[in-house]
């Protein structure tokens, strides 16, 4: 009966040994996932703020140089899309 009590203790050591060590590993999963995600986070701050500036920019370009400039790039994506367009047609046949 001592035996038994001993090797019953013996196996909650070592389910408890590899607790611990599945605990510890997700530990240190969740703690690359956190510092991976706050990197993330200062990524796309830095994006937002990236994106705002250049919308600044560009509001204020479009103010001082008038609709026209709007009107040429808008001419400029009509007439890469009809050539994309056309291409695709010709390289189906």
């Amino acid at each position: 009966m001592h035996v038994d009590f001993d090797e019953e203790v013996f196996g909650l050591r070592k389910q408890v040994r590899q607790l611990r060590n599945v605990t510890q590993e997700i530990e240190s999963e969740a703690k690359y996932k956190n510092d991976f995600l706050n990197q993330l986070q200062m990524t796309l701050i830095d994006a937002q703020a990236g994106v705002k500036n250049n919308m600044r920019r560009l509001n204020k370009s479009i103010i001082r140089e008038g609709s026209n400039h709007v009107m040429h790039v808008v001419l400029f994506a009509l007439l890469c899309f009809f050539v994309v367009y056309l291409w695709s047609k010709i390289s189906r046949r």
